[in-house]
């Protein structure tokens, strides 16, 4: 049986967030292994959990909370002994879901996030979406893969009509918007 620690640093839960995904409808679990641990270190796998509010109020989130580190203390047996972070990220079906497929998603989202990449595989490619990430640049092109041509207005696909097409009786403190009353 392995001993199982809590993750608390954020530098750790973001560098968890680099690493292999599992998703169940209760939760999400990243995960990654950490470099210079030793695989027989009894403190080999850590585990954090994210509760955000969307899930709901103060009392449902630590009883969300509650169960699944009593799930982690129950299938701490079953679970790998590696050098392991693990942040669990619960959805609002935990809440009331039945103990018995806490414990099942726990063990299927931690061996499946623990699994080691093939040899050539670095870190995971950053969505252009994400921070730190430089996005595409169209080069000239729209989003439709054609160069930028006139319209029959005489503008560029894509750019805003200029301003004094705007008939002069709407226009108002909000930018020309009518107000609706």
């Amino acid at each position: 049986m392995s001993t199982i620690e809590r993750l608390r640093r954020r530098p750790d839960f973001l560098a968890a967030a680099d690493g292999r995904r599992f998703h169940t409808e209760r939760m999400t679990g990243q995960g990654r292994l950490r470099d210079g641990a030793a695989p027989d270190d009894p403190k080999a796998l850590r585990v954090g959990f994210t509760i955000t509010k969307r899930v709901g109020h103060a009392t449902e989130r630590n009883r969300i909370r509650r169960r699944l580190r009593a799930a982690v203390a129950a299938v701490a047996a079953d679970l790998p002994v590696v050098p392991a972070d693990i942040v669990l990220i619960a959805r609002r079906p935990a809440l009331d879901a039945p103990f018995d497929a806490l414990k099942d998603d726990l063990r299927r989202a931690v061996t499946a996030v623990v699994k080691a990449r093939g040899p050539d595989a670095g870190p995971r490619p950053r969505r252009s979406g994400q921070r730190g990430a430089p996005g595409p640049t169209s080069g000239g092109k729209t989003s439709g893969g054609k160069p930028d041509q006139p319209t029959p207005h005489g503008r560029a696909a894509g750019s805003p009509a200029p301003a004094a097409s705007l008939p002069q009786s709407l226009s108002n403190a909000c930018g020309g918007v009518p107000d609706g009353q």
